[in-house]
């Protein structure tokens, strides 16, 4: 029995120091206690956040000596004033709203791509008739009244040789969902291709779903982690930690969606099991797409720079931003400290 145990004890030493290894060294106080961490959400706990609640309920985080609190913002909007304002230390955002952030002033710098490609989508019905953005003349697009995302439904449109005047845009706020399905709206723009585009399928309605990157939008990262410039000047070790277990977290999540899925149920019982099964089932390869020798949260800076000549294009920002003001690689795993 004694040898038995002894055999589990050095294991588990075993199976904690290489989880120390892949996370880097850990970070503690001087009283060798775990250093807090805040993260403020950008929305409810939902399957986008599958790896943070898969690094949290397998102990990532606190391997790397970190003691992560999360926080749900009451406005998707607040996370970036939350962090400007010192009140978190790491927020998810959107990279238009890091780029307006920057517009406004506000030290908010890209550390990690959660989402590296666009989830907002133009979506309608089949039953609707509609088959292509040629055929949306005179029908009702349901919006959530978020001004770039109004540039984008202008950039889709034209593409089809059509303007805003040409279609009845109606602002539904975060009702997007209820508009379609009850028809006050023939389509909507600014749903997520993993959550209303999935619940619509659940619920036989047979959407068309098409990311705004396929209708003339450039691509963009939809979810970033933001870190505010001065505490990655003064203290940037625990964010580098945070993001080697998030990496953690995340393959993990790909390698065991039923064990992903009950994290999040588990952080958030208000979300229903079938549906979010479903969604994390959709969302796991965007959140761990193949790295092509980048490392995990990879941000491509050229990709920014086109995006945010579109943003200047489209009067949502007043001049070029360049990659370096509002992004950082520095901090991914595997990186070398600068």
């Amino acid at each position: 029995m004694k040898r038995t145990r002894t055999s589990a004890v050095a294991i588990a030493m075993l199976v904690l120091a290489l989880g120390l290894a892949a996370c880097g060294e850990k970070s503690e106080d001087v009283s060798g206690e775990a250093e807090p961490l805040s993260l403020t959400l950008d929305f409810y706990p939902n399957p986008d956040h599958a790896g943070i609640y898969m690094a949290q309920e397998l102990g990532y985080f606190e391997e790397a000596g970190l003691d992560v609190s999360i926080h749900t913002p009451a406005d998707p909007a607040a996370p970036i004033k939350l962090l400007s304002a010192g009140q978190t230390d790491l927020a998810i955002s959107y990279e238009p709203e890091v780029l307006l952030a920057h517009e406004r002033g506000l030290e908010a710098i890209a550390v990690g791509a959660l989402v590296n490609r666009p989830l907002t989508s133009m979506i309608w019905l089949k039953k609707s008739g509609i088959g292509g953005v040629g055929d949306l003349r005179g029908k009702t697009i349901a919006t959530a009244g978020i001004p770039y995302q109004d540039a984008y439904l202008e950039t889709i449109l034209a593409r089809a040789n059509l303007t805003p005047s040409d279609v009845k845009v109606v602002n539904v706020g975060f009702g997007l969902l209820p508009a379609i399905v009850g028809g006050k709206a023939e389509a909507m723009l600014g749903g997520f291709r993993n959550v209303e585009g999935v619940d619509l399928r659940l619920r036989g309605k047979d959407p068309v779903v098409t990311p705004v990157d396929r209708l003339g939008v450039p691509t963009y990262d939809e979810l970033v982690l933001v870190a505010q410039r001065q505490r990655l000047e003064q203290d940037p070790e625990p964010i580098r930690l945070f993001l080697a277990a998030l990496a953690r977290g995340t393959e993990a999540a790909a390698k065991s969606p039923q064990a992903a899925t009950e994290a999040l149920l588990e952080a958030n019982p208000d979300l229903d099991p079938k549906l979010t099964r479903a969604e994390v089932a959709a969302t796991l390869p965007l959140l761990d797409p193949p790295r092509h020798g980048r490392p995990y949260g990879y941000i491509a800076p050229g990709r920014w720079t086109e995006f945010a000549g579109w943003m200047r294009d489209n009067d949502q920002v007043s001049a070029p931003i360049p990659p370096a003001a509002v992004l950082s690689n520095a901090y991914l795993p595997g990186t070398i400290p600068e």
